[in-house]
């Protein structure tokens, strides 16, 4: 059996910083797969990576907004990482998961509801290095985002 070589490629790939100046190309190119494929892909899977869609209500206006991530694998939880592709500025998607308890999540087809926790001290380190383990790429955001403390969240299933 032949290993996928693209997801060992794009880490490497999304340590060089140019790569951050993509997500004008990117970001819409995934929304075409996911509205393509009825969700159950993007360009991150096309990659080899881990990939939800979260959806949860703007904290604004209660309306749902659906952001497609790269996750972190914790055990059952998934760990995204609000480093905004290196902007100086949180992304939107982070605060409106910061002002909500529980979110939807689209895994491999799959939807199901989340507990949504954001980390802090101890978790937040220990989640920061897995984070960065697993996507080298985030020191680097780090850096171009002029050290902006990046939100991290885990967000875990809820069972029925």
């Amino acid at each position: 059996m032949v290993s996928n070589p693209l997801p060992a490629f794009a880490r490497r790939l999304a340590q060089q910083p140019w790569v951050m100046s993509m997500s004008p190309v990117v970001v819409p190119a995934e929304r075409l797969i996911r509205r393509l494929t009825g969700g159950r892909m993007g360009v991150l899977d096309l990659a080899g990576l881990p990939s939800i869609e979260i959806t949860v209500r703007g904290r604004k206006t209660g309306t749902p907004r659906t952001t497609s991530l790269l996750y972190v694998p914790n055990g059952e939880a998934f760990v995204v990482i609000g480093s905004n592709w290196g902007s100086p500025k949180h992304p939107a998607w982070s605060a409106n998961l910061r002002a909500a308890s529980t979110a939807t999540v689209r895994h491999g087809g799959e939807r199901f509801p989340v507990r949504v926790a954001e980390a802090t001290d101890v978790d937040r380190k220990r989640l920061w290095d897995l984070a960065v383990e697993f996507w080298p790429g985030y020191e680097m955001e780090y850096a171009l985002s002029g050290f902006r403390e990046f939100r991290i969240f885990e967000l875990r299933r809820i069972e029925d």
